[in-house]
């Protein structure tokens, strides 16, 4: 997939009228700092000139966000790079990872993804100073548990950047990966399969049925499987969530939450400030087309 066929795909819009879903709607904290967070710490994903200087060294697209984000992690097998990222088939993520691995080596792809997001990012937020705020985020970010949280752990691991604008990318990237492994935590202690759970999310932000899970690259097969073993626990009907299965995916949403309360206490009284300047900035993505308008989209991730 190129950068072209990922915007065609993600950045469609939504017909007008679609609800803003529950969980953006009347979010906890913790749900509204990783929503705040979410379009800058995936500014090395959606940019283009990150996309561009990548694809120089011999990455696509995917090759690209698999390869880029798996870098903390430092040199692991495949098998483990899939295991982190855990929506996603890991057949694929496996493949896309040994295809970054062969086209380039870890060092030049971290230093240049970084120095082209940060490139990109300074001139979004163009004439203001993201320093105090980077700094506020960062200390409640890296101080939070990374016990069981392996891409945040890593990601952690490398250390602060002295550059106020890469220091800003980096601890919304934290709190990203923090919340990402938690919840993977919490749907594994709650008995769910990656694809069962991308199911339940769709449904519960309002998605069609299996619109968004396809998009993981999972076989037919495998995601009727998942429908059919939903609407046997009576969770799902028609492609609509039950009672029972909303109040599911909710306490999965609750107990999500609860793992990341740590980094909202950390924030105390700024978190409002916080997340009200990252809104700002985050729009100004949108709005330079280096990430997707959907709600929906921002609300699954």
């Amino acid at each position: 997939m190129d950068y072209a066929d990922a915007v065609a795909t993600f950045y469609a819009p939504r017909p007008d009228g679609t609800p803003v879903p529950e969980a953006v709607r009347s979010g906890r904290p913790a749900r509204r700092l990783r929503d705040a967070c979410e379009p800058i710490a995936m500014h090395a994903v959606w940019n283009r000139l990150t996309i561009d200087r990548l694809a120089g060294l011999g990455l696509d697209f995917l090759a690209s966000y698999v390869g880029g984000r798996a870098a903390s992690l430092g040199e692991p097998s495949a098998p483990v790079v899939a295991a982190t990222f855990a929506w996603f088939e890991p057949n694929l993520i496996a493949s896309l990872y040994e295809t970054a691995r062969a086209a380039v080596a870890r060092d030049q792809l971290v230093a240049t993804r970084d120095a082209a997001t940060t490139e990109s990012l300074a001139a979004v937020l163009a004439g203001d100073d993201p320093a105090e705020l980077a700094d506020l985020l960062a200390d409640a970010a890296e101080g939070a548990d990374g016990t069981g949280r392996p891409l945040f752990s890593g990601l952690r691991g490398r250390g602060r950047p002295a550059d106020p604008v890469q220091r800003l990318w980096w601890a919304c990237d934290l709190v990203r990966e923090h919340r990402g492994d938690t919840h993977v935590g919490v749907a594994n202690a709650a008995g769910l399969g990656p694809i069962e759970m991308n199911v339940l999310t769709e449904c519960w932000v309002g998605m069609p049925l299996l619109s968004y899970t396809s998009t993981r690259a999972w076989p037919e097969a495998a995601m009727q499987a998942a429908v059919d073993g939903l609407e046997a626990r009576g969770w799902l009907r028609d492609g609509t969530l039950t009672d029972s299965g909303r109040a599911v995916r909710a306490d999965i949403e609750d107990r999500t939450d609860a793992g990341e309360q740590a980094i909202v206490d950390a924030l105390g009284g700024r978190l409002d400030d916080v997340c009200d300047q990252l809104d700002v900035w985050g729009e100004r993505c949108i709005a330079a087309g280096a990430f997707p308008a959907d709600i929906l989209k921002r609300a699954a991730g």
